[in-house]
């Protein structure tokens, strides 16, 4: 069982220095995949006069954006960080930064739909341009602190996590969330990607994790070990519906996810679909014509 973490202290707006080096302010925009809503931290020192960075602006929310400018009031912004472009962390990064004058650093959109249907609240922001390109490595240093880009592809082609080295801690985004499992949605989504990522970050051996949705996650060797043997479970679970002669994901989400609320099956859908995808490129099924949510799946 994965140890989740769904209990926290938290008021939409509020200024909560929850480390050292980091603030966050959550957006009151709740639901089924953002949970209690969107966290936006500062990161850097709390006292007046300092520079400090901003990860996730959030949703095209006013009051969430007069929240976050009162938040870094008194302090330069240097830096906005954007985890990815779907739409719960990527809109108010524009017109933050219009008030701030930070640039934004995140990684190329990307060139595709992100998502095989719709349903999710997760859609891309398709305005979306970074004021510069990440690619992963690159060293974003401040006022008393220092951030590594970490490319973690899988939830998105273009999710970056940030490393912030003076408390060995992670921005997860959306790769590992500590209040549920990540949604990995083709076409964008891609469940080999997001394995090798989630084995990155288990490598790295960091302190704290720190999601854009929910509380942190403060043990993370355990709870990273459980998000894995999850996934790999799943796949084999899924291995099992077509050895019973399952050949689509319709089949096959009504099975695997009965415990789960039905509005949440399109969700599951497209991650079932993304096991599929990885199985079809192990050799260890086929698809007619080619892999999809309508597509016929055969064990190989």
């Amino acid at each position: 069982m994965i140890p989740f973490v769904r209990e926290f202290d938290f008021a939409y707006g509020r200024r909560d220095q929850v480390s050292p080096l980091i603030q966050r302010v959550i957006a009151n925009n709740p639901g089924p995949f953002t949970f209690t809503g969107t966290g936006t931290y500062v990161v850097g020192r709390p006292e007046a006069g300092s520079a400090v960075a901003v990860i996730d602006p959030g949703p095209l929310d006013p009051a969430h954006l007069e929240a976050l400018l009162a938040a870094v009031e008194g302090r330069t912004v240097s830096h906005v960080l954007v985890t990815h472009t779907h739409r719960d962390h990527a809109p108010l990064a524009r017109p933050f930064t219009e008030r701030t004058g930070a640039m934004i650093l995140a990684a190329r959109p990307p060139a595709q739909e992100t998502h095989a249907s719709g349903g999710l609240d997760e859609e891309e922001d398709a305005v979306f341009a970074p004021d510069q390109v990440l690619t992963g490595g690159e060293i974003i240093e401040g006022d008393g602190w220092t951030m590594e880009a970490m490319f973690t592809p899988g939830h998105a082609s273009n999710h970056m996590a940030f490393v912030l080295r003076e408390e060995n801690a992670l921005f997860s985004g959306d790769h590992v969330m500590g209040w549920a499992t990540t949604v990995v949605a083709p076409p964008d989504g891609n469940m080999r990607d997001y394995m090798a990522s989630l084995d990155a970050v288990i490598a790295r051996d960091f302190a704290t994790l720190w999601p854009t949705h929910g509380a942190p996650v403060t043990q993370p060797a355990p709870f990273l070990a459980a998000y894995r043997a999850h996934r790999l479970e799943r796949e084999a679970q899924v291995l099992a519906r077509l050895r019973a002669g399952d050949r689509s994901v319709a089949e096959m989400v009504p099975v695997l996810y009965a415990a789960v609320d039905q509005r949440l099956w399109p969700a599951a859908s497209l991650s079932v679909l993304a096991h599929l995808i990885k199985l079809v490129e192990d050799g260890a099924a086929t698809a007619e014509p080619e892999p999809g949510l309508r597509a016929v799946f055969h064990l190989a």
